[in-house]
């Protein structure tokens, strides 16, 4: 995983947080509306769980890629 992490270009993973991950941009973002959505325990249907997982994808591609630059610089601790 770390080396999947790696190979993927930062500005390519911030690009699709950014497009797909916001998309549509109007009146609000999917992932918004979804996750509004499941915090007031109102995400029943498959296509509203289908849509915060392509939506929400990018966001937690984007996280684990900053996570794993956070790490992956520090220095090894003896």
């Amino acid at each position: 995983m770390r080396d999947f992490l790696a190979q993927i270009p930062f500005s390519i993973v911030l690009i699709i947080a950014l497009t797909l991950g916001l998309a549509p941009f109007v009146p609000e973002p999917h992932v918004w509306e979804k996750l509004k959505m499941l915090a007031a325990g109102e995400l029943h249907r498959p296509i509203d769980i289908f849509d915060l997982v392509l939506h929400g994808t990018p966001w937690v591609l984007l996280g684990l890629k900053i996570a794993h630059g956070q790490f992956a610089s520090r220095p090894a601790q003896d």
